[in-house]
């Protein structure tokens, strides 16, 4: 995308709200929650189709799933926003060196999975609905993933899981929200329009979703792995949420970024689960 265009769709925005508030509210609440990326290419539904491909639905979305059958204990990998399942390929050979039973999901509006919107409470209903289907003891989510990941085991009953890893995780749901409108430039009256509109859609303010807080009553022993080079997601969100965990590690790392993807990491998560 050009660097131009995310302003100029503001300027729209902000223009509409000067008519209709609610209507300027909606469409930047579209937009901010339609992923552009994360689609399957050919190779990765290539991959993909290494695995026993299973759809779930939940309300009016038809949830992808992945199952590479193993003896050993069930994994349930959850990825980020504007990625798909093929992320976790790495982790994924690792973990069936160890004879794992592996399961991954699409998002809604990612990979496989059918939609036009995506949002971290969404995606924990539908994560509940796979490990009702899987029941997996161990969690591991990347990202909003993981954000999503903490959101499903405090608002649903998850007993299956017994261990949860989390990966590059952001914390507060209005930090991400602020990033979006500053880079749009919404007016202040489009910034006031989408705190009513999700009020009304949410029950709750923005403020109200935090991963850090949502992770207070979580006991299971947890892994947050957050990389200090990260230009994403701040590494201060990592320790929030690990000081919020009741019994939590947190591992440190330098230079491999917001992806996470290295051998080192691997071996942390495994040591992690395999404990």
């Amino acid at each position: 995308m050009k660097a131009y265009i995310p302003k100029l769709i503001g300027r729209i925005i902000n223009f509409i709200s000067l008519f209709s508030s609610k209507t300027a509210a909606r469409l930047a609440m579209a937009l901010f929650s339609k992923p552009f990326k994360g689609k399957l290419k050919l190779e990765e539904r290539h991959y993909l189709e290494t695995a026993t491909q299973t759809q779930i639905a939940t309300n009016n979305t038809k949830i992808s799933t992945y199952h590479w059958e193993g003896a050993g204990t069930t994994v349930l990998l959850v990825h980020g926003w504007e990625s798909n399942s093929y992320r976790w390929k790495e982790l994924i050979q690792h973990l069936q060196l160890k004879n794992y039973n592996i399961v991954a999901l699409d998002a809604p509006a990612h990979g496989a999975t059918n939609g036009h919107e995506f949002n971290a409470i969404y995606y924990a209903k539908c994560i509940d609905k796979v490990a009702k289907h899987y029941h997996p003891e161990i969690i591991i989510g990347h990202s909003v993933g993981g954000m999503a990941s903490v959101f499903a085991l405090k608002n649903y009953n998850m007993a299956c899981v017994k261990k949860m890893v989390l990966l590059g995780a952001p914390d507060r749901f209005i930090d991400l929200l602020n990033t979006y409108q500053t880079m749009l430039g919404y007016s202040q009256k489009t910034k006031t329009a989408i705190r009513a509109f999700i009020l009304q859609k949410f029950k709750y303010l923005p403020e109200h979703f935090s991963t850090a807080s949502f992770s207070t009553n979580i006991a299971v022993p947890s892994l947050v792995i957050h990389d200090k080079k990260d230009r994403i997601i701040p590494f201060k969100d990592g320790i929030s949420i690990h000081k919020a965990l009741k019994n939590s590690k947190f591992i440190s790392t330098k230079g491999y970024g917001h992806r996470l993807k290295a051998d080192e990491v691997y071996a942390h998560i495994l040591n992690f689960i395999n404990v």
